[in-house]
C-alpha cells in the first residue's frame, strides 16, 4: 500500500504535491498553532517536505554526527546545500556562535521564504532561493543544477552538508556539484552527504527482493521510478569514487544506511552516509 501511494503522490506535479500535504496535515496544524504546542522554529507539517520522520528529532541527530564525525565546532561556517526549510538550521542556531555563521539555499522558494521569516533574528543564518530543474521539487524552470555555480568564494566552509540531496540528482548534476563543493570547502574541512549507493552486498539485496526499491538500471546509476527520474536515484559506489577524485575530494568514512536491508541498530541514517574530506 505504501508504494502505491508513493506511486500516486509522484504523479502529482510538485506544487500539487506540497499543497495535498498541508491539506492533509492541516487539522493538526491548526490544533498545534492554537494550543501553543510547535517548539521554535518548526515549522508546520504541512509545510514540510524534506522526507519522512520527526523533523526536531532528525534535525538533532544528524548535529550530533557532524560533531561527532566531523568535528563541528561552534566556530564554524557551514553550508547548507539543499536547506528545504531548516531541519538543520534549526539545531544549528543553538549551536553556532557569533563566530560560525550558516548559509542555505535550496530550490524550493516556500521554504526557503519561511525560513527567510523566522530566522531574521540570527543575523549570521542567511538563506537563498536556487530557481534550478528538478522533476521531484521544482518545474517552475529549466536551468539545471549542473549550470549552476555556488554563489560563494574558495575555501570558505568548514562543513558542506548535503541530505537527501544527491538522492534526487542526475549524473552530470552530481558530478558538478561535487566540484563546487570541493571549491568552496576549505582545505581540512569536511562534507557529510547522504547517497543511496549500490555496492555488492546492495545489489544482492536488490536482486533479491520481490519488490525492489531500484527496479530501473542504467548502468552506474539506478532509477525508482523512470518516470518522475529525479525522484530517487542510487549510484555505483565505484562511479561516485571516480566522481570525488576528479573533484578533488577523497572518501574519509562511509557507513551504509539501514534502506537495503541492514539490521536498523547498525547504521546511523536511513541512506548511505558518506564523510568528504578535501
Amino acid at each position: 500500500m505504501r508504494r502505491l501511494l508513493r506511486k500516486l503522490y509522484y504523479l502529482l506535479p510538485p506544487v500539487q504535491r506540497r499543497l495535498f500535504r498541508r491539506l492533509f496535515f492541516l487539522p493538526i496544524d491548526l490544533s498545534e498553532s492554537i494550543l501553543g504546542k510547535r517548539l521554535l522554529l518548526v515549522p508546520p507539517r504541512g509545510r514540510i517536505f524534506v522526507g519522512q520522520g520527526d523533523f526536531v528529532e532528525i534535525g538533532d541527530t544528524l548535529l550530533q554526527h557532524f560533531q561527532h564525525l566531523c568535528q563541528l565546532q561552534s566556530h564554524h561556517r557551514v553550508l547548507d546545500v539543499g536547506c528545504g526549510i531548516g531541519r538543520i538550521a534549526r539545531p544549528l542556531a543553538g549551536f553556532l556562535n557569533e563566530k560560525g555563521s550558516y548559509e542555505g539555499f535550496d530550490i524550493v522558494k516556500e521554504g526557503i521564504d519561511w525560513c527567510k521569516k523566522h530566522y531574521a533574528p540570527y543575523p549570521n543564518f542567511r538563506f537563498l532561493y536556487t530557481p534550478l530543474h528538478n522533476d521531484l521539487y521544482n518545474l517552475s524552470t529549466g536551468i539545471k543544477a549542473a549550470d549552476f555555480k555556488f554563489p560563494y568564494g574558495e575555501n570558505e566552509f568548514d562543513l558542506v552538508v548535503l541530505t537527501s540531496v544527491f538522492t534526487h540528482m542526475q549524473p552530470a548534476d552530481v558530478a558538478h556539484y561535487l566540484k563546487e563543493i570541493g571549491r568552496v570547502m576549505k582545505p581540512g574541512g569536511s562534507c557529510f552527504a547522504t547517497f543511496f549507493i549500490i555496492t555488492p552486498a546492495t545489489e544482492k539485496h536488490l536482486d533479491e527482493a520481490e519488490s525492489p526499491f531500484f527496479p530501473h538500471r542504467y548502468g552506474h546509476y539506478f532509477l525508482h521510478n523512470p518516470k518522475v527520474k529525479d525522484a530517487n536515484i542510487a549510484y555505483r559506489h565505484e562511479y561516485l569514487a571516480g566522481l570525488f577524485g576528479d573533484a578533488g575530494l577523497k572518501q574519509k568514512q562511509f557507513y551504509p544506511g539501514w534502506w537495503a536491508g541492514l539490521p536498523k541498530e547498525q547504521c546511523i541514517n536511513f541512506q548511505d552516509v558518506v564523510i568528504l574530506g578535501k
